[in-house]
């Protein structure tokens, strides 16, 4: 059986969680999967990856969050983490201009690597609202529920925890934002990274060196963008 693997969760996020799990939105994404496995389809990411973004980043040790939308929708690319690509794969184009900015924002060397794990060793939450999605099909998994659970996530680290950074990046990711006390949170918006919409605010948004500031502030250490290179 395909499914989401919620055995594969872990840590305070499998117990915070727990409950969604005997929800009925849940049990029907997992049928929902497993018949689309029955059906020849092939989903992103693979079974044990779907909660990775959880399991790189443990709850209590969050610092920033990044909302994507869905899982890239080719092969070999999606592995758990919005905007991430698994090592060897060809970088994104929204992908590639978050390098741009991070490149005039503080100056770090744009890399060729797409895979973004280190980032959520460090405490930054990559979280699609929807986390998997049917081959060549993007966005085929919205509206299943995925949105309902990743709703409560972002209402968990709302309600449990303070100073978090959200980036907010385009109107998807920003319908989170009603969840989301901004006296307890730090919340960064512009436009999507896409080249759709890019220059419509994301470039010459300096969110990341504006994260560090942040962080440091509340005595946090800060994230090293530049891991990744």
């Amino acid at each position: 059986m395909f499914g989401y693997n919620e055995g594969s969760l872990s840590g305070a996020w499998k117990s915070l969680l727990s409950e969604q799990f005997e929800l009925p939105y849940l049990k029907k994404i997992n049928t929902y999967l497993s018949e689309q496995k029955q059906l020849g389809k092939t989903v992103y990411p693979q079974g044990p990856d779907v909660f990775n973004a959880f399991n790189h980043t443990p709850f209590d040790a969050v610092k920033v969050v990044i909302i994507g939308q869905d899982p890239y929708h080719g092969p070999n690319q999606a592995h758990g983490f919005c905007f991430s690509v698994q090592p060897g794969i060809a970088v994104p184009p929204s992908l590639k201009n978050i390098y741009k900015e991070l490149h005039a924002d503080i100056g770090m060397s744009i890399p060729q690597n797409g895979d973004l794990t280190s980032w959520a060793d460090q405490g930054v939450l990559l979280l699609n609202a929807v986390l998997t999605v049917e081959q060549a099909s993007a966005g085929s998994h919205q509206g299943k529920g995925w949105e309902t659970f990743t709703d409560k996530v972002v209402a968990l680290l709302n309600e449990e925890r303070q100073n978090i950074v959200f980036l907010l990046w385009g109107s998807y990711a920003q319908k989170k934002g009603k969840l989301i006390d901004r006296n307890k949170h730090y919340v960064l918006e512009s436009s999507h990274p896409s080249p759709l919409s890019s220059y419509r605010g994301f470039f010459g948004c300096h969110h990341f060196s504006s994260v560090n500031t942040y962080l440091r502030s509340q005595g946090e250490k800060p994230i090293d963008w530049a891991s990744v290179s």
